[in-house]
């Protein structure tokens, strides 16, 4: 019995699935500090390609694509990009070496634009004319372009409240030694007037953050400067490897981990008893990604739309002035109810974390899992001594081996939930897993589904026999997945999503290639053992007289489902002879035929059939080469 039909009681503010509205809570407002200094623009052979290129196109490139990711996953963040060891100055303080790049109709900490990618993306053929390369740090010299250039950064981020945004200032250089040239008291004084510039940055939330570049035969050396700079000391200096090296791709995978970093979902409070609570922050480990969301424009100045409701009476016809109420029927009466009171009717928990109690781990089964789980860490901003409280609790859970219950969710949709301790995981002097706990999403009774049992004679039950087990299992050896990790696959729809808006809005000429990591591996496939497992297990399954085509039945005859599908690909493949696709592709006329004609085109060839119109004209042009 379904006891609200009509959604009377459903706020218009609830979600429809938390899985989807789960986002993150801050934004984040990025510097790139880019080292223009002569060393940069020497150009170096890699091993491994025999390709010349030079640290600065290494960087420019890295951010390039990080800005194209950018601003498709995360678009209302925000960034600005400032060289350094410049021939020329572009920023407010006016200082000497420091050039804040920028385009027209931008500010200079701002979302990027198309035409801000597109033309950062071409700096290099310009640079040397427009902006200019210098060392900054000379001898004799006062100037301290490192020092012009964090207050220029700091100066950028003042925008914003750290409370609400996390900055960041991202610095590239290959000098380790930026002051390497200088001697005596002037280098001491240099030295000390930069890393207090940079503790003064970092006291107003804004953290500094390297990622060095290795020149050939040298290998960057972070304790001769640069470790005072970003805070490193003690086990974190030691541990402290630049893998950046020489290579691009390097780079790439070093950058997009920095950009990437987890953000706090949500800060709740863990109510372990009365009158002792502790604050965790909450993230968000695996979400699904979808496309983002379309948005109106309006078609002649191209700016975004702002949609609004109003509620017209059915009587008068006049517009509603009061917010409307709702009713459900009883005994004949319409029983009208505010949003305020639908609200407090649907309020069943304060929306805090409550601890029920403890249970042993193998009372917890893989299967008591409705969504991703949420990670949790403490934190001593709100509440001082949450971190002690929380290693307490974690470190007696893993020593007993035991989970928490809790009770968590927001005001009208509350959830059981267990609390799992994870243990630190340190590999090659890196951490792969951090400690905290995993908040997984329990089932209420209301939840579970018994599963019908099915009572049937052993004569009737099939069952494999010894030689198809075996069959099977050297078939699963041959071709066993080593080192498989989910990881290693992106969506390749939303890659070719992504790719089309990429192409579209720097207006490329040609849409960049798509890896899709999900197809299968056609030479691994050929092999001659893999072939050999195949045929052996399906000889031994369906036997020497087996035909696809047939889908035999169990009573030995044709399936009529089968004798449809059969019937239906040869009409296509011959519907489908009766045209030249070739010529329509290249003449654009695919669009005017049906849907029906196209479906032929794709079941001669085998391919899928769901889609709209577009979809399968694009489907088509795919498979074609097009």
């Amino acid at each position: 019995m379904d006891l609200d039909p009509d959604d009377v009681f459903r706020d218009d503010e609830d979600d429809e699935n938390e899985l989807f509205q789960e986002r993150e809570s801050t934004k984040e407002y990025v510097v790139y500090l880019v080292d223009a200094s002569p060393k940069m623009f020497s150009t170096s052979t890699s091993a491994e390609d025999q390709k010349d290129e030079s640290h600065f196109h290494i960087v420019v490139s890295c951010i390039a694509q990080s800005l194209k990711t950018q601003i498709i996953n995360r678009s209302y963040d925000e960034v600005a990009i400032c060289f350094f060891n410049t021939r020329e100055k572009k920023n407010m303080q006016d200082l000497n070496g420091v050039f804040v790049y920028n385009v027209a109709e931008r500010d200079s900490l701002d979302r990027p634009t198309a035409r801000f990618i597109k033309e950062f993306d071409r700096i290099e053929e310009s640079f040397a004319k427009e902006i200019g390369s210098q060392y900054g740090i000379v001898s004799g010299s006062r100037e301290n372009s490192i020092y012009n250039a964090l207050w220029v950064a700091q100066g950028l981020l003042r925008k914003g409240s750290a409370k609400t945004a996390d900055k960041r200032i991202l610095l590239f250089t290959n000098e380790d030694d930026p002051f390497g040239s200088i001697k005596g008291a002037a280098k001491t004084d240099m030295t000390r007037t930069t890393l207090q510039r940079a503790k003064d940055a970092q006291d107003l939330g804004i953290s500094i953050e390297l990622l060095p570049l290795n020149r050939p035969g040298e290998e960057f050396n972070v304790s001769l400067f640069y470790s005072g700079l970003i805070g490193l000391e003690g086990d974190d200096l030691a541990l402290f490897m630049p893998s950046v090296g020489q290579k691009l791709e390097d780079m790439k995978d070093q950058l997009r981990k920095r950009m990437f970093t987890k953000r706090i979902v949500k800060r709740i409070s863990f109510i372990i008893a009365n009158g002792l609570s502790i604050e965790l922050n909450s993230y968000a480990l695996i979400r699904p990604t979808v496309p983002g969301a379309t948005t109106w424009l309006d078609s002649v100045t191209n700016r975004p739309l702002k949609t609004e409701r109003s509620f017209i009476c059915a009587d008068t016809g006049a517009l509603m002035q009061e917010p409307p109420k709702r009713f459900q029927s009883y005994k004949n009466e319409n029983i009208k109810f505010s949003t305020a009171e639908l609200s407090e009717i649907k309020r069943v928990s304060t929306g805090h974390l409550q601890l029920l109690g403890f249970k042993p781990l193998s009372c917890l089964k893989d299967y008591h899992n409705l969504r991703p789980s949420t990670f949790l860490f403490p934190s001593d901003k709100e509440v001082v001594g949450s971190a002690r409280i929380f290693i307490a609790l974690h470190r007696s859970m893993l020593r007993l081996q035991r989970f928490a219950v809790a009770f968590y969710g927001n005001p009208s949709n509350p959830h059981l939930v267990a609390l799992v301790a994870q243990d630190e995981i340190i590999s090659n002097g890196g951490q792969l897993e951090p400690p905290g706990m995993h908040m997984i999403y329990l089932p209420y009774s209301d939840d579970i589904r018994n599963v019908e049992e099915f009572h049937s004679s052993p004569d009737v039950v099939p069952r494999a026999t010894d030689d198809q087990v075996k069959k099977a299992a050297a078939l699963m050896k041959r071709i066993d997945l080593k080192d498989f990790s989910v990881c290693q696959f992106a969506n390749p729809a939303l890659q070719r999503h992504y790719a089309v808006l990429q192409a579209l809005a720097l207006e490329e000429d040609e849409m960049p290639d798509i890896n899709d990591e999900t197809l299968p591996d056609e030479e691994g496939m050929s092999r001659p053992g893999v072939v050999k497992a195949i045929e052996e297990f399906k000889l031994s399954v369906y036997g020497e007289d087996y035909d696809e085509e047939s889908e035999c039945a169990g009573n030995g005859k044709v399936s009529e489902a089968s004798k449809k599908r059969k019937a239906v690909a040869e009409n296509a493949v011959k519907e489908s002879a009766n045209y030249d696709w070739a010529d329509l592709a290249d003449n654009g006329k695919l669009k005017d035929l049906t849907v029906q004609e196209l479906k032929y085109y794709l079941s001669a060839h085998g391919l899928p059939l769901t889609g709209k119109k577009e979809t399968l004209i694009s489907r088509i042009l795919t498979h074609m080469g097009k």
